[in-house]
Order: structure tokens, then C-alpha cells, then sequence
């Protein structure tokens, strides 16, 4: 089973057979044989993805650079689940009032 790694630039063909250029974003999960890629945060089978061809060529810039890097970064936070952080902050906030309540 081919599999993709982080960063890798592939195309994805969707369902009415366009083409179109995009990334990998967290790579291909082994157990359901999905691969997460950066166009509309799919994700997508291996049937319907192919490496890129310029991937393929000696003069491709990698996306690992550290330009890519910074922008894969943002990209990630954005696609991150926050609710974890969302929820220790709307518990913290009871404890907060309860503090200020006492102090008068």
C-alpha cells in the first residue's frame, strides 16, 4: 500500500474527475487508509490521490523549507481541534467568579 507522508505535494482527483494540485497536511492514517490533504481538509482514499509529477522531477522545491514550514504550521493550528483548550477555559472561569464573589 503506497502511503503519504507530511508535506507531500500530490493530486487529488474528486468525484466529478477534476484534478487539482494540493498537500498533505497530517499524512495517511495506516488503520483507515485515509490520507488528510489541505484541500477542503479532506479526508481522502489512497484511490484517489498520485504523487504530484513535479515531486517526481530533481528541480521540485520541497514544501520542508522553512517558508513551507511556518505556512504548514498556521495551517495545522487551523485545522487543530481547539475545543480541549475552549473547554479548560470556560471551566476555569467558574472558579474566577467565585473568587471575586467571596472577596466582597
Amino acid at each position: 500500500m503506497t502511503t503519504y507522508k507530511e508535506h507531500d505535494s500530490v493530486v487529488y482527483t474528486d468525484a466529478a474527475g477534476n484534478q487539482i494540485d494540493t498537500f498533505v497536511v497530517y499524512g495517511t492514517d495506516t488503520k483507515t487508509g485515509l490520507t488528510h490533504i489541505n484541500h477542503m481538509d479532506l479526508l481522502v482514499p489512497l484511490k484517489d490521490l498520485r504523487m504530484h509529477p513535479k515531486t517526481l522531477q530533481s528541480n521540485h522545491v520541497p514544501v520542508c523549507d522553512a517558508f513551507s514550514f511556518e505556512i504548514l504550521k498556521k495551517l495545522k493550528a487551523k485545522y487543530t481541534d481547539h475545543d480541549t483548550e475552549i473547554h479548560t477555559k470556560i471551566m476555569a472561569q467558574p472558579a474566577m467568579m467565585a473568587v471575586y464573589s467571596q472577596a466582597s
